[in-house]
C-alpha cells in the first residue's frame, strides 16, 4: 500500500472539506433539529458527498464532456447555489424549511453538496485519479480508502457537534446561523470570482 499517496490525498481533500470549518454552517442548519434528526442529516450528506465524489472520480471527465461542460461552470454553479443558502440563514428563511420538514433537503443541499463534495474535492480528486503517476489497481484502491478515511472524519466531526448545541443555546444557534450566512456568502462570491477568472483567462 503506497502510504505517501494515501497521506497526500487524505490531507488535500481534508483541507478542502475542512470539517471544523463545516461546524458552524452545519450547526446553523440542524441547529434546531432533535439530535436523531440532526445526526441523520450528518450521515445522509456525508453519503451523498461520498457519493458524488466517487462518481466524479470514476467518470467525472468523461461526464462533463459530454456534458460540454468545463470545470469553471461547475464552481460558478456551486457559487451561485451556495448564494442562495447564504441568503436564507441570512434572512431565517432556512428555520421555516425545517420545520416544514426539510431535514433531508439541507442535508443533501447545500451539506452533502456543494459544501462537502464542493468544486474543489471533485477537481482535486479528478486530478489524482489522472495522474500519470496512478496506474495501478492498488493505487486507485489507496485513492478511495483515503476519500472514505476523510469522509469518515467529516461524519464523525458532524456527529458530535451536537454537544455544541448545548452550549450556544437557542440565540446562541440564531446568532451563529447569521454569521454562517456571512461566511458562506463570501465562500460563494469567492467561487463564482474564481470562475469568472478562470473563463477570462481560458478565453483571453
Amino acid at each position: 500500500m503506497d502510504l505517501k499517496l494515501f497521506g497526500e490525498v487524505f490531507v488535500t481533500l481534508l483541507v478542502i472539506v475542512d470539517p471544523p470549518g463545516m461546524v458552524p454552517v452545519f450547526l446553523a442548519l440542524t441547529g434546531t433539529m432533535p439530535t436523531k434528526e440532526r445526526t441523520r442529516a450528518g450521515t445522509q450528506a456525508v453519503l451523498l458527498a461520498l457519493g458524488v465524489i466517487v462518481v466524479f472520480a470514476v467518470a467525472g471527465q468523461t461526464l462533463l464532456d459530454y456534458l460540454h461542460v468545463e470545470l469553471p461552470a461547475l464552481q460558478g454553479a456551486g457559487g451561485l447555489l451556495l448564494l442562495l443558502v447564504a441568503l436564507q440563514l441570512l434572512t431565517g428563511k432556512v428555520d421555516e424549511a425545517s420545520d416544514q420538514g426539510g431535514t433531508a433537503n439541507v442535508a443533501l443541499v447545500p451539506i452533502g453538496t456543494p459544501l462537502l463534495a464542493g468544486p474543489g474535492a471533485i477537481v482535486a480528486t479528478m486530478l489524482f485519479v489522472q495522474d500519470e503517476k496512478t496506474d495501478t489497481a492498488m493505487d486507485y484502491t489507496v485513492i478511495g480508502l483515503a476519500i472514505l478515511a476523510v469522509m469518515f472524519t467529516v461524519w464523525l466531526v458532524l456527529r458530535f457537534s451536537g454537544g455544541i448545541v448545548k452550549l450556544l443555546r437557542p440565540a446562541g444557534i440564531e446568532v451563529l446561523t447569521r454569521i454562517a450566512g456571512l461566511l458562506l456568502a463570501a465562500i460563494a462570491v469567492q467561487l463564482v470570482a474564481d470562475s469568472v477568472a478562470a473563463f477570462v483567462k481560458h478565453y483571453a
